[in-house]
């Protein structure tokens, strides 16, 4: 009794060889990044010492952030920049204020002074 014969695409080996590699499961991460579903919970996706990420198939080193002075400098240049522009402009407001009320009740004020010296006068 003779075998059959084999045709291409038929037997263990090219079926291995011609199916795609299995798909990578889906990896669902958390809003904000620290945590990812593997199908049954969560996991943490950066390392303890936060020097590893996991990307959803394989610990990568952590993307480093830049350093806090240089961004720590900028963010308190601008807070004083804006409290000193703020003080500034509240000064000038003032000023002006003084002036139009001294300027339109300059007289009132003076009536209401030399009334005060009268009083107290001997």
């Amino acid at each position: 009794m003779g075998r059959a014969p084999r045709t291409a695409g038929v037997g263990y080996a090219s079926n291995v060889m011609s199916s795609p590699p299995a798909a990578a499961p889906h990896t669902r991460f958390s809003d904000d990044g620290f945590w990812w579903w593997d199908g049954a919970s969560w996991k943490p996706a950066v390392s303890p010492d936060r020097l590893w990420r996991w990307n959803g198939q394989t610990w990568v080193p952590a993307q480093t952030a830049p350093p806090p002075a240089a961004a720590g400098k900028a963010g308190a240049g601008t807070a004083v920049l804006i409290t000193v522009a703020i003080f500034l402009g509240v000064l000038v407001l003032v000023s002006i204020l003084v002036t139009v009320i001294l300027l339109t009740m300059g007289n009132q004020i003076a009536n209401v002074f030399s009334n005060v010296i009268a009083a107290l006068g001997p």
